[in-house]
């Protein structure tokens, strides 16, 4: 029989595989938010969003897989976080509307916004999107202000075991710095991989030329705000759970975390040297188009390490603000041992999936974009 401890430290791992899957696919929304700066003509323009066009459903489609993976395998999270933070993840939420309508909609005969109109609606997915998904994430770290209170399901008529401690429901997450730092770090990461993909996936010299240009810019943002953030990660106290299931507040926890966990330490280099070497390169060679492969595993890599220091280990991956014995952890907040294991079979199904995705992106990106598919092509946005 499958322990209750290692199948919630399995479905925490498939849980931080696909915060890093997500957090790579947002190049769909990275470049959603440069498409207008970035093209320089109403052709390049429409290549640009039928490159991302046809990767949008990926993206939505893991963040959907990410919140039922929360929902099926620790249920108090998702009931904490989800029904207690509800205003910024329907943000989060709303923005993703807006994209798949934006892009279904905007070339079709007769469209109420007019195709500027939606496109502008995809910029406003292209920053939303990524920073308040960000901002979200920082939220494992930083806390949120909740409270859990297991005799409240006693109150026939409120029988709900958690509640949020004010009445702005998730967006008072917008009032910590660091929150935003995290915020900025994942929208400048979103462009700097989606002017990878760009290089990757569109046949256009000038538009190479000036996605070159800007991924250097980009790419500093995205340092400044990420070397911030971790600064600040490995510098500040967690809560941590004790053999008495206690929670305490421990100086230092997730620097303890990554020294404690060498696998998630050599995780973690691996991908952010990845991350780095694909840019690099890039920026170095007008000819090196690969990139995006380097900096999307090491994206994948390193967003799944940092999951990892907020879960694993005897941490509390959700503080509470307000009261920090209500803490979420693995212990207090996973389904039963059934309902684990039975998920646990159902997921051996995971890499038949992820060949069929990989057979339909290879599909899709079979030849790349050009001026030429945009004049006589079909299906295109």
């Amino acid at each position: 029989m499958i322990s209750l401890d290692f199948l919630q430290q399995y479905w925490w791992f498939l849980i931080s595989l696909l915060g890093g899957l997500l957090v790579f696919l947002l190049f769909v929304q990275g470049g959603n938010s440069l498409y207008h700066s970035l093209g320089h003509d109403e052709a390049s323009r429409r290549m640009l969003i039928n490159s991302t066009g046809r990767k949008w459903e990926f993206t939505f489609t893991t963040l959907v897989t990410f919140g039922g993976a929360f929902f099926a395998s620790f249920p108090l999270f998702y009931s904490t976080s989800f029904g207690g933070a509800y205003w910024l993840w329907m943000l989060i939420l709303l923005s993703f509307v807006l994209q798949a309508v934006s892009y279904e909609f905007q070339s079709k005969v007769g469209n109420v916004l007019g195709r500027r109109g939606y496109r502008i609606l995809l910029v406003v997915n292209g920053f939303m999107g990524p920073f308040l998904l960000g901002v979200a994430v920082a939220t494992f770290f930083t806390g949120s202000d909740f409270v859990v209170d297991h005799l409240r399901l006693s109150d026939i008529s409120n029988p709900i075991v958690s509640h949020w401690g004010n009445s702005w429901h998730g967006l008072e997450a917008l009032a910590n710095p660091w929150n935003l730092v995290l915020g900025l770090a994942v929208f400048f990461l979103s462009r700097v991989l989606a002017l990878q993909y760009f290089i990757n996936n569109v046949r256009d010299d000038v538009l190479e030329s000036r996605a070159s240009v800007r991924l250097l810019g980009e790419t500093a943002l995205f340092l400044l705000c990420f070397l911030a953030f971790l600064g600040r990660l490995l510098t500040m106290n967690g809560f941590a759970v004790n053999q008495q299931n206690e929670v305490i507040e421990e100086p230092l926890k997730y620097f303890h975390n990554l020294l404690e966990q060498p696998s998630v330490l050599v995780i973690f280099l691996i991908g952010v040297a990845l991350v780095l070497v694909g840019t690099i390169r890039t920026i170095l060679s007008k000819t090196y188009r690969r990139g995006i492969w380097l900096s999307g595993t090491g994206t994948v890599l390193t967003v799944t390490a940092l999951f990892l220091l907020a879960g694993w280990n005897g941490t509390c991956y959700y503080p509470s603000l307000s009261d920090p014995c209500s803490s979420l952890h693995l212990s207090n907040t996973s389904a039963s041992t059934a309902t684990l294991q039975v998920m646990f079979f159902v997921s051996l199904l995971i890499p038949f999936v992820l060949a069929y995705i990989f057979y339909c992106w290879r599909a899709i990106d079979r030849q790349p974009i050009t001026r030429e598919e945009m004049k006589k092509g079909e299906h295109l946005y």
